[in-house]
């Protein structure tokens, strides 16, 4: 299956809310959706369908519920985004090995978040984060609750609604070091909903060379400091404003801490988009602070862009 949205479901509001929202996306997009649940009972393949039924027939009453989920799934979601091209797999592998699989293959992997306390949904914790971190294409977190904006306004059903009454697309940019495949899936998704877009840049102002008992920098070190912030801000965006030259965007230079100025600034926003880079250490991969501040504590879907 090419060109698709995948959605971890377990039947969980979170899930529920994410599988909603990945088939608005999908819609958007202009791509089909793939509906994945994991079940992880014991299985050996049918000898004539080749497909792995349950050894055990105790078995079969929870691979029963798995289909049901699915199913229920489906069909409200077929009700609601009509002409969608849906497919609901029910997958017999462990949910990590199914979660690396459906993300490898789709455009975009769509997980259930809860918000403090981990990732939920399809999987639990430490092991949804993992999935995150060592996801190879974009990986989006949305939580249970969740409307989007263009299911609330008067034309509902996935449709964008008007650049006027939208919520912006919030861009999380570190000017220092950009990067192309996050700056461009936050551009293309601010056109897809006709949505302002605001960047979000957080530059620190220069220490004090003459130790802690000195008071602050002058007004003038600051002011230069921001200067070459707003400098460097727009050096990342020129190629971006050219390719989209319609496209409303705002530029939001703050200092202090990122992960803090992300969740203070994207209150109401429509999405969020943010980079992980790939990096791997003795533990394996992990998220850097920032992302993970995201995903915990930023209340609209967060969608993380791995890049090297």
């Amino acid at each position: 299956m090419t060109g698709h949205i995948a959605v971890g479901l377990d039947g969980s509001r979170e899930s529920l809310a994410a599988a909603g929202w990945a088939a608005r996306e999908a819609r958007l997009r202009g791509l089909s959706l793939r509906l994945v649940h994991a079940w992880e009972g014991l299985t050996c393949p049918d000898r004539d369908t080749g497909l792995k039924e349950p050894v055990l027939p105790e078995l079969a009453v929870p691979r029963h519920w798995a289909r049901r989920i699915l199913r229920s799934a489906e069909n409200d979601l077929n009700l609601r985004y009509p002409g969608l091209r849906i497919v609901a797999d029910l997958v017999a592998e462990p949910p990590v090995a199914a979660l690396a699989e459906a993300g490898k293959e789709a455009e975009l992997l769509v997980l259930g978040s809860r918000g403090l306390g981990g990732v939920t949904g399809f999987l639990v914790g430490s092991v949804a984060m993992s999935t995150v971190a060592h996801a190879v294409r974009p990986v989006a977190l949305v939580r249970a609750g969740y409307h989007a904006q263009a299911e609330e306004g008067p034309g509902g059903h996935g449709q964008a609604p008007s650049r006027a009454s939208c919520r912006a697309v919030t861009l999380g940019l570190d000017a220092r070091r950009p990067c192309d495949p996050v700056i461009e899936f936050a551009f293309d998704s601010a056109a897809r909903h006709g949505a302002p877009l605001s960047v979000v840049h957080t530059w620190k102002p220069p220490p004090s060379s003459a130790g802690p008992a000195v008071a602050a920098p002058e007004p003038t070190a600051d002011a230069e400091a921001e200067a070459r912030a707003r400098r460097a801000v727009s050096a990342a965006l020129r190629l971006w404003r050219e390719k989209y030259p319609e496209q409303e965007i705002t530029e939001l230079l703050r200092t202090g801490k990122p992960a803090r100025n992300l969740v203070a600034l994207t209150e109401g926003a429509e999405l969020l988009v943010i980079g992980r880079r790939n990096r791997r250490s003795a533990i394996g991969a992990h998220l850097g602070p920032v992302a993970h501040a995201a995903i915990h504590h930023v209340r609209c879907p967060v969608v993380v862009v791995p890049h090297d």
